[in-house]
């Protein structure tokens, strides 16, 4: 019989087996992994909304399945968390926001539907900046989600709880939400594996797509949502059942023609590679590049690929982010909201919101995204992957925008995302992966980056680096200390 410690230790892909076979229940496994959440909570703060009550009733009706002979689904009685950008029937969605504290949703958006339907099981709501204009952990209604290896600092975000609640074992994976790196960023500061599929690969709706939410309904040309997880195998596994086309959301694409369990094990050997360590112009922390570095000779050394370097040639398009972001938000809608409530909103959504925006900024802005595309695909021409640092900096202060020191120079609080915005701006497949650790024990994140559409080849180069240098038997301190 698995102890509960044993239960929150196994990933997706092992649970969905036993559950399925009987070896454990649905209900065993729920019951171990909101015990673990009461223990770790005071320490990380993962979770905004838990929902014990919710996750019992789904555990018994996945064992009430199974006792009848009937499919449980792909992920039977597999425990996760859902980002609470991402709309939940029934359950409290706040989004890091006093404007929508008591806001509970009529419907589910498509992934919850999906994840429901395959026998997932909801543990509750995790935590993030207010309404993901971050990429951090901290907002003005609930309590800073801290980082599992060090509770000073930020796990990243803006999928934060998301990040924290699985690199401790509460979950085996959970739903983030990526509109610069919103998967990507709390992956790499937190040593899990994150994928934003190509987009279009994981439908959307109602988030990022009802215009009668203000603040929800923002995003819309650069969201992605996807899975967070200790292993390749297990986001595999969940986009499996998250992607396919939906006619609410009308950037969705086909199914794919590959299948995405499958692809995490091919190899990649012969394929040609670029690495950029720096775009040429940025800023990268020392102990970053160093990690970084060691785990790019691994597709050479191991994985029996070329990698070259190379520099895309385009300026830094950063500047002009954030006004992409703006045009993509119902400023009126949000204006409306928060008069007379100034007091309560996040500083830097405020400015956003409030900023006096010329038309000329936001097509300039539209332009520089196309010469960035155009840049992109070209140099793609040439390669099967492009590999950069996830991030330029490891973990830091919580409380924080980001570093205004990077590698000795002085720069904008957002220049650590200097890497992951890049791909929400053409589309493109990517992924981080664990390349390693500081010296200081942080983790670093490297960033596979894939052509148009070619989500394939993302997953066969992260399960091969996986493979090669596996990383998820390494668990925080903060886990042991708890006799976890």
């Amino acid at each position: 019989m698995s102890t509960d410690n044993e239960i929150c230790r196994m990933d997706a892909v092992t649970i969905a087996s036993k559950v399925k076979s009987r070896e454990l229940s649905a209900t065993e496994v729920t019951e171990a992994t909101l015990k673990r959440m009461d223990v770790l909570e005071p320490h990380i703060h993962a979770f905004c909304t838990p929902t014990p009550d919710v996750a019992r009733a789904a555990a018994k009706a996945v064992d009430t399945k199974i006792a009848a002979g009937e499919d449980p689904g792909l992920l039977a009685g597999v425990p996760i968390g859902i980002k609470d950008l991402v709309a939940t029937k029934g359950i409290l969605t706040v989004m890091g926001s006093h404007l929508y504290r008591d806001f509970v949703p009529e419907e589910d958006d498509i992934v919850v539907e999906r994840l429901k339907d395959a026998g997932a099981v909801i543990i509750g709501k995790t935590n993030v900046p207010e309404f993901g204009y971050s990429g951090v952990g901290h907002n003005p209604v609930f309590e800073a989600t801290r980082n599992p290896w060090n509770l000073d600092l930020t796990s990243g975000g803006s999928s934060a709880g998301s990040a924290a609640s699985v690199a401790t074992g509460v979950a085996p994976f959970a739903i983030g939400s990526d509109g610069g790196g919103s998967i990507r960023i709390p992956s790499a500061l937190s040593g899990l594996y994150g994928i934003k599929a190509s987009m279009g690969r994981v439908p959307l709706y109602p988030g990022c797509r009802d215009e009668r939410y203000p603040g929800v309904s923002s995003w819309e040309s650069l969201e992605h949502v996807g899975p967070m997880s200790r292993t390749v195998a297990d986001s595999a596994l969940m986009l499996k059942v998250i992607t396919g086309p939906d006619p609410r959301d009308r950037y969705s694409i086909p199914a794919a023609d590959f299948d995405y369990v499958e692809a995490a094990g091919e190899s990649i050997k012969g394929l040609k590679i670029a690495y950029s360590e720096d775009w040429g112009y940025a800023p990268v922390d020392p102990e970053v590049r160093r990690v970084v570095s060691e785990a790019v000779k691994v597709f050479e050394t191991d994985l029996g690929c070329t990698v070259e370097r190379v520099d895309p040639g385009w300026e830094d398009p950063l500047p002009h982010f954030w006004t992409m972001v703006a045009s993509d938000t119902d400023l009126t809608g949000m204006r409306r909201l928060m008069k007379g409530r100034e007091h309560e909103i996040s500083p830097h959504l405020l400015d956003l919101v409030f900023r006096d925006w010329k038309a000329e900024e936001f097509t300039d802005a539209k332009f520089v995204r196309q010469g960035v595309c155009n840049k992109m695909w070209r140099l793609m021409a040439n390669y099967g992957l492009l590999l950069t640092p996830t991030l330029a900096v490891p973990a830091f202060p919580l409380y924080m925008q980001g570093p205004e020191i990077i590698e000795g120079k002085m720069v904008r609080s957002a220049a650590w995302l200097a890497f992951t915005f890049i791909c929400n701006l053409t589309g493109q497949p990517a992924a981080s992966i664990p390349a390693g650790f500081t010296k200081d024990g942080l983790p670093v994140g490297l960033q596979i980056i894939g052509r148009h559409l070619a989500d394939r080849t993302v997953l066969a180069a992260s399960g091969a680096f996986e493979r090669a240098k596996p990383w998820a038997h390494v668990w925080p301190k903060l886990v042991g200390d708890l006799g976890l």
